[in-house]
């Protein structure tokens, strides 16, 4: 059997996240995957270049979308020798994009990928009832202009031009994610407050990153935008205490708010993977290496909590590693909710949880707030869906080659009830 190689984590780069509506209104899926590829080929010498593969991918996407990785990797000027993959995990597309790709390198089928996830709630498509796309399939198929207009006025109703709005709702609960996350908050007991103090930290970390440059080589310049435009530094409790439940507006309990719950968010991240062989022959730098994950669902239409898989993930994950908590040095715990991140935490550290949930005998147990999130997360630099386990690896990976800690813990939890949970050692 051919022995695994080390999965290098060479870099990362992405565009700045904004709030949905606002610099990159004009942009699509396409646009900002390959804006991104584009700085990541410039960042390490690819233009040009044969990357063995590309996986990507978006959570909402347009029809027009044919094999976005494909396009995207083309327009960015990587070789059209570059095979392109298009795949989506919900919210942890682009983490577990990553791991097909760090399972490919290990074993030698290739030596180079790059993982990468885009986003738009901007150009969200806007779908109409089924009568009226036919009608209009009709009309283009009829041969004269009287033949047209027959066919799409032949017992027309103007009910058909209603749209169908997106929706983010479950199609197994009908409830949308943050109706879910209220749930899991009044099931594990947590406070409001706790919810804002976590964001307050979140923009506070994410603030002073930037301030200490940080992300100075990360950032790709998009639509004249240079860095994310949801994070505050001037965030504050009072200020988030004034605001209303955005979920649960009518029973008086509701907790999840705008600014404790991520922004609707556009964006696209990359990350480039290699064998340690491929990278150094180009003299590319390892910032770290991604060493093992785990994907994991639960039975969220029955009561476990729609959010709650990555505790399942990382259970098994550490468990295949041999490793506990006390062997973590950073959490990267993905901030799609505060409460989400607040329930997961309470849940490790609960032994009747840990027990029948987790088959665990002792519990997980408790982890050290200064070491979740130091840079800040979702909950200030937003969350374009499909980008943001690029982000958190790229981020991760930068981290732990600055720091002299040696690994590192990413969970990110996702729609219909699942979890990506991954890995990060240091390089040094």
């Amino acid at each position: 059997m051919t022995e695994l190689k080390r999965v290098a984590i060479v870099g990362s780069a992405r565009i700045p996240f904004a709030r949905g509506g606002t610099a990159y209104a004009d942009e699509t899926n396409l646009s900002m995957l390959a804006t991104t590829l584009g700085g990541l080929a410039d960042k390490y010498g690819l233009r040009g270049e044969r990357v063995d593969e590309v996986i990507a991918g978006a959570v909402i996407n347009h029809s027009r979308d044919f094999n976005i990785a494909r396009e995207a990797l083309l327009d960015a000027g990587l070789s059209p020798r570059t095979p392109g993959t298009t795949m989506q995990i919900a919210c942890g597309t682009s983490l577990q994009a990553a791991l097909v790709l760090a399972g490919k390198i290990a074993s030698g089928q290739i030596d180079s990928g790059i993982a990468a996830g885009s986003d738009t709630v901007s150009d969200s498509p806007i779908v109409f009832g089924s009568k009226f796309q036919h009608r209009l399939l009709d009309a283009n198929a009829a041969k004269t202009t009287g033949d047209k207009l027959r066919a799409f006025t032949k017992g027309f109703s103007f009910g058909e031009l209603a749209p169908v709005a997106p929706s983010v709702n479950e199609p197994r609960t009908g409830l949308s994610m943050g109706q879910h996350c209220e749930l899991m908050a009044r099931e594990w007991g947590i406070s409001r407050r706790a919810q804002d103090e976590l964001a307050v930290a979140s923009h506070r970390n994410a603030a002073k990153a930037y301030d200490e440059g940080f992300h100075d080589d990360l950032l790709v310049q998009c639509a004249g935008l240079v860095r994310d435009n949801n994070v505050r530094a001037d965030s504050n409790l009072d200020k988030m205490s004034t605001l209303k439940p955005a979920f649960d507006k009518s029973s008086g309990h509701g907790t999840l708010t705008a600014a404790n719950s991520t922004p609707l968010t556009d964006g696209a991240a990359g990350v480039l993977l290699a064998s340690e062989e491929w990278a150094k022959a180009r003299g590319l730098p390892i910032l770290a290496y991604l060493t093992m994950g785990r994907v994991a669902g639960n039975d969220f239409a029955h009561g476990e909590g729609l959010l709650m898989a990555p505790t399942i993930a990382v259970s098994e994950m550490l468990e295949r590693a041999g490793l506990s908590f006390a062997d973590i040095d950073y959490f990267e715990l993905h901030e799609a909710f505060a409460a989400q991140v607040l329930c997961t935490l309470k849940a490790w550290k609960d032994p009747a949880y840990c027990k029948d949930v987790l088959g665990r005998e002792e519990a997980l147990g408790e982890i050290d707030p200064a070491k979740i999130n130091v840079k800040g997360s979702s909950l200030a630099y937003g969350h374009p869906f499909a980008a943001t386990g690029a982000r958190i690896l790229g981020l991760t990976a930068k981290l732990l080659s600055t720091e002299t800690r040696k690994r590192a813990l990413i969970s990110v939890c996702t729609a219909g009830g699942m979890g990506v949970a991954a890995l990060v050692e240091s390089a040094s």
